[in-house]
């Protein structure tokens, strides 16, 4: 220890700094020594620090942070390919159809809404006039219900007797026929009491390419079938006249679009000859419930950049992009999915006369009473409700 008065280091004549005074490193003994930068001897002392290693969680916060911000970039792909399909679809809708809908309330995600599904069938399959014929096959309407986290699938049989605005009683199916998807909302709506809120037109013809698009579907076919001979696969007269229809086995089917559109087509089953055309909407109720299943998936959702435009080329319809992604969220986040049908009698005349069960239906589709399926006896037009994992009797 240096005296009072003296100096911690020693002067000399050629400079005031020789030798050194040590510095106490944090360890308590000397520091690292640093050097000048112009290789003149030794410099200050100083302490440097460890340089730190990235531990693993500051990796996992960066690949996280990447992954945020790559999932963010394929959104955006995903919605500019999906709108400018939206706006194909939307000039494909006839001019003064959104003027028959009422609007909606407030967003889909959080509000109850009508989404009235018109299927048109009007491809050459040897079947004469069916390329003319604008008649809607496939009349379905669709409520989403958030609040319930319920999804509700409604059939109306096209050959229901109903009366058209402007044109008198008629099957419900005539209405597209007459004055397009603007008096076929018309028409469903002062049957069933609904408010109409959108409106979506399925060319059936076009909407295998939009189940090819999301690598097909997955259906559960009710009973083994074998069908009545249409669309013939075979190129030849001798092989069609041979060939004895299409079969479905009993069971969970993945199909492609063009097997799921066949699916949807089948009239007649020749193993139960009680199958009807109400069977035949029953087959599309479920094409369409796995489509939109399909639609919903995490899967699309990854294709959509590269397909989201051609996967609505199928479609004419009011819905914004904006509105389509509520409907996948409501439909991801639905608990449980009702299927129900209208119905009547069917007297031999080629209609089916409405009953009052169709006012318990819609109270079903509604919320206000619990689903039941159509009575015992009533036929196969019966109207009624099912889950979506049970079948009609």
């Amino acid at each position: 220890m240096a005296r009072a008065g003296e100096k911690p280091y020693r002067v000399y004549r050629g400079g005031r700094v020789k030798g050194k005074v040590p510095l106490t490193g944090r360890d308590g003994g000397e520091g690292r020594r640093s050097f000048r930068a112009d290789g003149g001897g030794p410099g200050r002392q100083v302490v440097r620090r460890p340089r730190r290693r990235w531990t693993w969680r500051r990796r996992l916060l960066v690949a996280l942070l990447i992954f945020i911000v790559l999932l963010v970039v394929w959104a955006v792909a995903g919605y500019l390919s999906v709108r400018s399909g939206d706006a194909a679809a939307k000039k494909r809708l006839p001019a003064g159809t959104t003027s028959a809908l009422k609007p909606q309330d407030g967003l889909m995600l959080s509000n109850a809404s009508n989404i009235l599904l018109l299927g048109t069938d009007h491809a050459e399959n040897g079947q004469a006039g069916r390329s003319s014929d604008r008649h809607s096959d496939s009349i379905m309407l669709l409520r989403t219900d958030p609040g319930h986290h319920r999804l509700t699938f409604l059939s109306i049989p096209r050959d229901l007797r109903a009366t058209i605005p402007g044109s008198g009683e008629s099957k419900i199916n005539a209405a597209m026929q007459i004055g397009g998807p603007k008096l076929a909302i018309e028409t469903v709506s002062q049957f069933t009491g609904l408010p109409i809120n959108h409106v979506v037109v399925v060319d059936f013809g076009s909407f295998e390419k939009l189940i090819d698009g999301v690598g097909g579907i997955d259906v559960d076919v009710p009973e083994n079938i074998v069908s009545n001979r249409f669309d013939c696969p075979y190129s030849t007269q001798t092989r069609c006249e041979q060939w004895q229809g299409w079969r479905f086995h009993e069971g969970v089917q993945h199909m492609d679009g063009h097997r799921a559109l066949i699916y949807s087509r089948i009239r007649e089953n020749r193993l139960n000859p009680a199958d009807t055309d109400i069977s035949r909407a029953e087959h599309q109720q479920q094409v369409m419930q796995a489509t939109l299943s399909k639609l919903a998936s995490v899967g699309t959702f990854f294709r959509l950049p590269f397909s989201g435009s051609d996967l609505l080329a199928p479609l004419s319809t009011d819905l914004s992009t904006g509105q389509f992604i509520q409907l996948a969220w409501v439909k991801f986040r639905a608990g449980s999915t009702l299927r129900c049908r209208l119905g009547g009698k069917d007297y031999g005349d080629g209609y089916i006369t409405p009953t009052e069960e169709n006012i318990a239906v819609i109270q079903m589709v509604l919320g206000r009473s619990a689903p039941q399926p159509p009575p015992p006896g009533s036929g196969p037009y019966g109207p009624g409700c099912v889950s979506g994992s049970q079948s009609f009797p």
